[in-house]
């Protein structure tokens, strides 16, 4: 009897693991979940490794947006231990013992994924037939899956059904209110902060933050402020996340005046922005042409120990890139080095729009060239801002043909937009056999997706429609 309801159990498992992908994947998935479905529920069927080999991937794409629900390695150990306790005298349950509900916050994710939560609601709640009741931390990790993906008022509801049958934390309703606060309705964001006023629930700075952060969202910034004076009289003191807040608000509304008057009031008590919010006051600074000021917000960046990422350089970058200014930009990237800051993609993609737009051949080899050094290889963004750039330059179309090969050499599947428009110059020009040429290449490439790009280089029907173009011109 024993064995038959442990059986029965791991079978009910089963079925929750693999219901909620249904919705989220692929038609061959589902085509494969589908075989799945028709096959014995016997554990030793052959169709099971196919089984957990599926759950294993579909699994491991719902997990990255919070480190503490799980990783890849725990799925592969579940993996693992399903595909070694098979018979009916493995002890599977001692054995998936010490996962303790990490099936589940994977299914919770998936069904949240897959835009079903309801569903994710009905696995919380098979939690207490698998092992012991659902923790608070349980709940606030679905909660948090749920708002995440915006089902808030789903959320919502279910709290409003279990609050009452276990004592809530700040951070439940912290992960709450933020959920309002990110689909823009703060009224929502209030009615849960006077609830944990009311339910004596321990309040803290990150609860007074979190509706700081949904008021200003909502545009409600002055009465944000209101409550943000309040806070001593409660004997809270904000700290940088407070003034972070509205420093950000400001930047979204172009307020640069606000924006600096809260960052000299953070200056005043030895409090330093973060990375984040740093890079909002940067690029408002470089949007109003303030762009000494935005470098001078690197340095104090330094200053306060808080290191520049690509973002903060970017901002500054962009305005260079903008007004053609080719010796600023340069430096700049010079001085990432300097400060030990690894360009990124959009740092090449601006850079290198830029100097082929003015004609800097040569800077342009010496970027490229330097990009390896660095560690930088370049992606296909990076290709087609060169590819497309040469293309629409007088003479350029050797070029943007010589980055194209180098592109299919790498194995880099280029843009659908790219083969039609290097096509089309070539075609423009006359140079057919070149089109062949390229076909050719891509064909005898080992990257699959680039052979199926081969047909795009010499299409016959953009051949008849440029010469009907010639005919008709």
């Amino acid at each position: 009897m024993a064995v038959r309801i442990l059986l029965s159990q791991n079978r009910s498992l089963y079925r929750l693991l693999f219901q909620p992908l249904h919705s989220q994947i692929t038609q061959s998935h589902r085509i494969g979940l589908c075989m799945i479905s028709a096959c014995t529920s016997d554990l030793s069927v052959p169709a099971f490794g196919f089984r957990l080999s599926l759950f294993q991937r579909l699994s491991s794409q719902t997990i990255g947006l919070d480190p503490n629900i799980s990783s890849a390695e725990d799925v592969n150990e579940i993996c693992r231990v399903l595909s070694d306790f098979r018979s009916l005298h493995h002890d599977i349950e001692s054995a998936l013992a010490c996962f303790s509900g990490k099936i589940f916050w994977i299914v919770f994710r998936a069904y949240c994924r897959a835009d079903l939560p309801m569903d994710a609601i009905r696995a919380y709640k098979k939690m207490q037939d698998f092992g012991p009741n659902p923790s608070i931390d349980d709940l606030d990790k679905l909660l948090f899956m749920l708002c995440k993906r915006n089902h808030v008022k789903h959320a919502q509801e279910f709290f409003d059904d279990v609050k009452y049958k276990s004592a809530p934390s700040e951070k439940t309703y912290s992960i709450l209110m933020r959920g309002w606060g990110e689909i823009g309705d703060s009224m929502e964001a209030w009615k849960l902060f006077d609830e944990m006023l009311e339910r004596k629930c321990p309040i803290d700075v990150t609860a007074y933050n979190t509706l700081l952060d949904c008021l200003c969202r909502d545009g409600k910034t002055e009465e944000a402020y209101k409550l943000f004076r309040e806070m001593g009289s409660y004997g809270f003191q904000p700290d940088a996340c407070s003034y972070s807040i509205f420093i950000r608000a400001y930047c979204e509304a172009n307020d640069t005046h606000s924006a600096l008057r809260v960052l000299d009031r953070m200056r005043r008590y030895n409090l330093a922005p973060n990375v984040f919010t740093y890079n909002c006051i940067i690029k408002l600074f470089c949007k109003n042409d303030h762009v000494d000021d935005a470098y001078l917000l690197l340095d104090e960046m330094f200053e306060n120990e808080v290191k520049p990422d690509a973002w903060s350089y970017n901002a500054i970058l962009a305005f260079h890139c903008d007004c053609y200014e080719v010796n600023q930009a340069l430096k700049l990237i010079n001085r990432m080095d300097i400060d030990s800051c690894l360009p990124d993609s959009h740092t090449y993609n601006m850079v290198l729009k830029m100097l082929i737009r003015v004609g800097r051949v040569d800077r342009v080899t010496e970027v490229w060239e330097s990009m390896e050094r660095r560690g930088f290889y370049p992606s296909v963004s990076t290709y087609a801002v060169m590819i497309h750039g040469y293309c629409k330059k007088k003479h350029g179309l050797e070029d943007a043909c010589r980055y194209f090969e180098m592109m299919i050499d790498e194995g880099i599947p280029p843009y659908l937009s790219t083969c039609d428009l290097l096509r089309d110059r070539l075609l423009h020009l006359g140079l057919w056999e070149k089109t062949q040429i390229l076909a050719e290449k891509m064909r005898q490439s080992t990257s699959c997706s680039i052979q199926e790009l081969s047909s795009s280089m010499e299409s016959n029907k953009a051949t008849a429609r440029l010469r009907k173009f010639e005919r008709e011109n």
